[in-house]
């Protein structure tokens, strides 16, 4: 079974900048999603009688990475049900405003999605943390429970900081919606850079960068909003056979924004 699971699942050298504009599947206000093109993916890869590929799990609209796609239903089915059993490991890079405080951690807080009440009402993903501080005498309250809410989890590590930035490695042990994004942003205070929703809590606007970030950029505040968000899936590790003794790695390096980005805010992980 394991050499047969690894045969049907599309393992490209590489990713191309290209694919950093596709969204997972269509939508309102979606042009380009990689449902459209898995038919010519699969003629190009394979043949011109080729069957359209599977995808086999999703990414966040914007996040860019590693995809795993299967050459038949049934491929597709099981690779999908290691993802729900979460049997893979994630593992994405993230470039944050900010440093986290420790270096190292996991952040373990549930989730919620809330409608946001403002000029310009709209709905967030935020945190539903379990326990408070009392601001009187600082002892920890337990909270009551939000019935809607979402056990999440984060293991995170720096991996360089420089220029008011990190260079952050992720895993997400769970898979709730904007995870990653809210976990930094409200969970550590350190923001996704190029992360526009959860930059702030009670508005939509551009995100707010410090001077010397903007400086290495070569970036004007006003023009902040055309930062793409700074998150991406680096790696992906599957279980092989039903032991799992043995994985199959599947890597995907950032594109070449993250690369400038990292370049530009001297973001070196050689010398940390």
């Amino acid at each position: 079974m394991a050499s047969c699971l690894v045969s049907e699942i599309v393992q490209p050298a590489g990713a191309g900048d290209d694919c950093s504009s596709l969204h997972n599947t269509g939508g309102p206000g979606v042009k380009n999603c990689i449902a459209d093109v898995l038919p010519i993916l699969a003629k190009m890869l394979v043949n011109m009688k080729a069957e359209p590929l599977h995808l086999c799990h999703r990414l966040d609209k914007e996040t860019t990475g590693v995809m795993v796609l299967a050459r038949n239903k049934e491929a597709a089915d099981r690779i999908r049900l290691l993802f729900k059993t979460r049997q893979v490991e994630k593992i994405y890079w993230a470039i944050s405003v900010g440093s986290p405080d420790p270096a190292e951690g996991i952040v373990e807080i549930p989730m919620v999605e809330r409608e946001v009440q403002s000029h310009q009402p709209h709905f967030k993903m935020t945190l539903a943390p379990n326990y408070r501080m009392s601001p009187e005498d600082g002892k920890v309250l337990k909270i009551r429970k939000n019935r809607n809410a979402e056990s999440a989890v984060t293991q995170y590590r720096v991996l360089a900081s420089s220029s008011a930035c990190s260079l952050l490695e992720l895993q997400p042990i769970t898979g709730v919606k904007h995870q990653l994004r809210v976990h930094l942003a409200y969970g550590l205070g350190c923001p996704i850079l190029g992360d526009h929703k959860y930059s702030h809590w009670s508005k939509l606007a551009p995100q707010k960068l410090p001077e010397i970030t903007l400086k290495r950029l070569k970036l004007q505040q006003s023009k902040s909003r055309h930062l793409p968000l700074h998150l991406h899936a680096y790696r992906l590790s599957l279980p092989l056979g039903t032991s799992g003794s043995k994985r199959i790695d599947l890597v995907c390096e950032p594109p070449s924004f993250f690369h400038r980005t990292l370049r530009k805010l001297e973001l070196d992980i050689a010398k940390e």
